[in-house]
């Protein structure tokens, strides 16, 4: 049995985890070298620690990033993503740059990202972004497949 982890400030009590999705700009790989992967997960843990946010799971996969992360009332969703993705194109293309094909000039991220609130189905979401590798191995429905149908 999972005890409820609430968290709390002076004058509030939280429990505000979300599992977030979001993809390089034109969806390529740009990725996949272990030395981006290395250097975004050390990115994205920095800025989480600056914000005291909590990352509960991080997966770097080729061409698409999942972040369970635990955020506090004073963060929305919109403004970590503002503040994750902005920080860490920027961050990035001064680290890595051409050698890696990192875009220059525009943002190394698309504009949009998925978010979802992680509530009742927190361990087979995690369970879910922790094995991402798998999942892109074998071809099979989506997690997402029965919220669209």
């Amino acid at each position: 049995m999972h005890t409820r982890n609430i968290k709390s400030l002076s004058h509030s009590y939280y429990e505000l985890k979300y599992h977030i999705v979001w993809t390089p700009k034109y969806r390529g790989n740009v990725l996949k070298p272990p030395k981006v992967k290395q250097e975004l997960r050390r990115i994205i843990e920095q800025i989480a620690k600056w914000k005291h946010w909590e990352i509960l799971e991080l997966n770097i996969q080729d061409d698409h990033i999942h972040l369970v992360i635990y955020l506090t009332p004073r963060d929305s969703v919109s403004y970590a993503m503002q503040i994750i993705k902005g920080k860490s194109s920027a961050w990035m293309k001064k680290k890595i740059k051409r050698k890696h094909n990192l875009y220059e000039r525009h943002s190394l991220w698309a504009r949009g990202y998925f978010a979802s609130s992680v509530g009742i189905d927190e361990f087979i979401i995690r369970r879910y972004v922790r094995h991402q590798h798998k999942h892109n191995q074998v071809d099979h429905p989506s997690l997402f497949d029965k919220l669209i149908s």
